[in-house]
């Protein structure tokens, strides 16, 4: 993009956007939608033919699949991510938050981490802003759990997992560690069940370097609403999954709701009722809001951006919206294959249906028709820990234990963005399996600033400055504490 487009992109704009000599392309998301169009957009346009802008909160992809083995310490949390930067060549990152989508003036407002709300123009737009954690108005559920959706959250629950585990080796409390040692997740989905198995399995193996907690002290509790888990698999095959989990001690509360989780105090809709530190909540994703609240753009009644099969936005009555696209978990793309549904939200789909849609513009901004999405699922697979996974190929081809695990992996680590990332996650592999897990918590991660806090000193409550001696200042280098007031110090160096 020109420096003077540059410019204008970082400038608020009220009027109507005048006509650009090379049309400029704003992605709204850079997830897998997002990344995998604008990377596919920016193969098949050159630089003359499209400008093309992702804008994304975050400075890179999440590749959520890996999430579960991020937590479980199996890949390093930085490298399930596709850094934007270097994942987008030739394409403008701006990093933001979407606040609003005003397609008929063609303008997007977007709400930086620092500054003021500015809005950019666009002649075409593609909409890949993902989902969020969807949640209930639970007692309790804001104030004490935690998500599963990000980077972030996968790695401060393996913090916070093993955090217990070393507080609770030192306490003496039944009840306490009880408590420290029982985990909840709440949702039996994929991501749930991938994570309750990853963290299960890595938590057991962390107790071999505790010598006052055995693997029967761990309790791990999983609730869902459903009378089973894995809806995405054959129910023979989830079955399988619930058996395997069930013999590791994995307890299972299906046809059952959390009801409140105030203080950690978890109750159940069945009345069950115990103390947990850890409650992780995987119970299902929505549209991200703001295409509903903040956007002239149709959505259906799920909050999701209403498309054709050609991934093109469209009403109700199919007549499409010019120049707007969208895919991924936030649209309502129709599944050709199977009339009367919707293309399920998961990273398969989403890579598939971000690859049509920029080779549908393409093809649009050269005149020519563009192509419906069509996807017969490969199969589905998940994680169950190190060396433990269920698989469905193609509809026939059902795999457990080892064999399916290996297809699992294969098959992510294939997906996943950029080669340095490949690489990055077989070296972290093999790291593994020869020197073991990583079962190291680094909990003060997420607060680094709490101990030097903690040790500041407090100013004077009139304001004056700390008075300070030259006897204060050489103890202060010497012991590496900061200023030294001439109260504080001991009765010997008063003397002196």
């Amino acid at each position: 993009m020109p420096q003077n487009d540059l410019t204008s992109v970082s400038r608020a704009q009220t009027a109507s956007p005048r006509p650009r000599k090379v049309p400029r392309v704003v992605v709204l998301g850079g997830g897998s939608v997002g990344l995998y169009a604008a990377r596919r957009l920016r193969k098949k346009l050159g630089r003359r033919e499209a400008a093309i802008v992702v804008v994304d909160p975050r400075p890179y992809m999440t590749y959520a699949p890996f999430l579960p083995e991020a937590a479980a310490g199996s890949i390093d949390g930085r490298d399930v991510v596709a850094p934007h930067r270097r994942a987008l060549k030739g394409v403008d990152v701006l990093q933001g938050k979407v606040v609003a989508i005003d397609h008929g003036a063609r303008r997007v407002t977007i709400h930086p981490e620092e500054g003021d709300d500015y809005s950019v123009t666009y002649d075409h737009l593609i909409v890949g802003l993902g989902s969020v954690s969807r949640t209930l108005p639970i007692p309790g559920l804001a104030e004490n759990a935690i998500g599963f959706k990000n980077v972030e959250e996968a790695i401060a629950v393996r913090n916070h997992v093993l955090n217990r585990m070393d507080v609770a080796s030192s306490t003496w409390d039944e009840q306490l560690r009880r408590r420290m040692l029982t985990f909840t997740f709440v949702g039996g989905g994929f991501a749930g069940v991938e994570a309750i198995a990853e963290i299960e399995d890595m938590a057991r193996y962390a107790t071999r370097n505790y010598a006052t907690i055995e693997e029967k002290d761990l309790r791990f509790v999983m609730i869902e609403g459903a009378g089973r888990i894995l809806p995405e698999l054959s129910e023979p095959m989830a079955g399988y999954a619930l058996e395997e989990l069930k013999k590791r001690g994995i307890e299972f509360h299906l046809n059952t709701f959390l009801s409140s989780c105030v203080d950690g105090h978890v109750v159940t809709s069945t009345g069950v009722e115990f103390d947990s530190d850890t409650i992780v909540w995987t119970a299902g994703v929505k549209a991200n809001p703001v295409i509903k609240e903040a956007s002239d753009l149709p959505v259906d009644k799920m909050g999701r951006v209403t498309v054709l099969p050609t991934l093109q936005v469209a009403d109700a009555d199919g007549n499409v919206v010019p120049n707007a696209w969208a895919a991924g978990d936030c649209a309502a793309v129709p599944d050709v294959l199977n009339p009367g549904k919707f293309c399920p939200p998961n990273a398969q789909h989403a890579i598939r249906e971000a690859t049509r849609l920029a080779d549908n513009l393409a093809l649009e901004l050269h005149s020519e028709k563009p192509v419906e999405y069509r996807h017969k699922s490969v199969g589905t697979v998940a994680s169950l820990g190190l060396y433990k996974g269920v698989a469905e190929l193609f509809g026939v081809f059902k795999l457990r234990g080892v064999l399916a695990w290996l297809m699992h992996r294969s098959y992510h680590v294939m997906a996943m963005p950029t080669g340095n990332r490949k690489i990055r996650i077989f070296i972290g592999w093999i790291g593994q399996f020869l020197l073991g897990r990583e079962l190291v918590s680094l909990g003060s991660l997420h607060d680094p600033r709490a101990e030097f806090r903690a040790a500041s000193v407090p100013p004077k409550k009139d304001g004056e400055p700390v008075k300070q001696t030259a006897q204060g200042s050489a103890a202060a280098a010497e012991s590496g504490t900061g200023t030294v007031d001439a109260d504080d110090r001991t009765p010997a160096a008063k003397a002196s």
